[in-house]
C-alpha cells in the first residue's frame, strides 16, 4: 500500500464540462453576453406561454393578435436555445481544461445564421400585427405586402453585410441598404397606416401608436449594435448584447402592447354593455 503522501488525488478540473468552462468568463463581455442569451430563452418562453394562455380573454376578432405574438416568442425561444449553445461553445474554447483563460485566444463563434433564420420568420410576423390589430382585412393587403416585403429586403441585405468583411465597402453598402428598408417601414407606419390608426377605437389606436415607437426606437438598437462589430472580437460580443436586449424588447414587449390594446377594447365594450 502506498504512503498517503504518495497517493495523488484526481484532477477533477480536467473533467470540467463545456458550460463550466464557459462560466469562468464571469462578468466579462463574453460572460454577460452568454447570460443574456439565457435570459432571452426564459423571456421568450414565458412570453409564448403568456400570450397563448390569455387568448380566451380577448374578443374573437382579436385573438389572432395573441396567437401570432405567441408564435413569435416560441420561434425565438427555440432559436435562442440553439444560439446560446453555439455561443457557450465559443466562450468555453477561450479556457483550457483547468478553467484558465488561454492567452491571446479570441472568440470566433457567433450564431449569425440562427439569428437571421429567426428574424426571417419573426420580423414579418411582427409587422403583420399592425393589420391584425387594426382589422384592416382586404384593405390592408397592400400595407401588409409593403411591410413584409420591406422587412425581407432589410434582413437580406443585413445578413449579406454581416457575412462581409467588417469595414469594407460591401459591409457598408449592404448595411445602408438594410437601414433604408427599415426607414421605408417607419415611413409607411407614420403615413399610410396613420389614417387607419385614427379611425380605430381608442385602446387600439393607443397600442398601435406605441407599436410604431417600437419599430422607430426599439428597432434602432439593431443597426447601432451592428456597428459595434467595428470594435473587433469584443465589439462583436457587444453587438450580440444589443441584439439580445432588442429581441426581448421588440418581441415580448411588442406583443404585450398588442395584447393590452385588444384587452382594453374588450373592457371598454364590457363597460358599454353594462350601461
Amino acid at each position: 500500500m502506498l504512503p498517503r503522501s504518495v497517493i495523488k488525488k484526481p484532477n477533477t478540473n480536467n473533467n470540467m464540462s463545456e458550460t463550466m468552462r464557459a462560466l469562468e468568463a464571469g462578468l466579462s463581455i463574453e460572460g454577460i453576453t452568454m447570460y443574456l442569451f439565457w435570459v432571452g430563452i426564459v423571456a421568450m418562453g414565458a412570453g409564448a406561454v403568456f400570450f397563448w394562455l390569455t387568448i380566451p380573454k380577448l374578443p374573437k376578432a382579436y385573438q389572432s393578435v395573441n396567437v401570432v405574438a405567441g408564435i413569435i416568442c416560441a420561434v425565438a425561444c427555440f432559436h435562442y436555445v440553439k444560439m446560446s449553445g453555439i455561443y457557450v461553445e465559443g466562450v468555453a474554447s477561450l479556457f483550457n481544461a483547468n478553467g484558465e483563460r488561454i492567452e491571446g485566444k479570441e472568440l470566433s463563434a457567433f450564431p449569425t445564421a440562427y439569428r437571421y433564420i429567426d428574424w426571417f420568420i419573426t420580423v414579418p410576423l411582427l409587422v403583420l400585427e399592425f393589420p391584425l390589430l387594426l382589422r384592416l382585412g382586404q384593405k390592408g393587403k397592400g400595407i401588409m405586402r409593403n411591410l413584409v416585403g420591406a422587412s425581407v429586403v432589410m434582413l437580406v441585405f443585413a445578413w449579406v453585410a454581416e457575412e462581409s468583411a467588417v469595414g469594407t465597402s460591401a459591409w457598408w453598402i449592404n448595411y445602408l441598404i438594410s437601414c433604408g428598408a427599415w426607414g421605408f417601414i417607419v415611413f409607411t407606419l407614420y403615413t399610410t397606416v396613420s389614417q387607419r390608426i385614427k379611425e380605430a377605437p381608442a385602446p387600439i389606436a393607443r397600442s398601435a401608436n406605441i407599436m410604431r415607437l417600437f419599430i422607430l426606437v426599439g428597432w434602432s438598437i439593431y443597426p447601432i449594435g451592428f456597428l459595434m462589430s467595428l470594435g473587433g472580437a469584443e465589439g462583436e460580443s457587444i453587438r450580440e448584447i444589443c441584439y439580445n436586449v432588442a429581441d426581448v424588447i421588440n418581441k415580448v414587449g411588442f406583443g404585450l402592447v398588442c395584447f393590452a390594446g385588444a384587452q382594453g377594447l374588450a373592457e371598454m365594450d364590457a363597460e358599454t354593455n353594462e350601461l
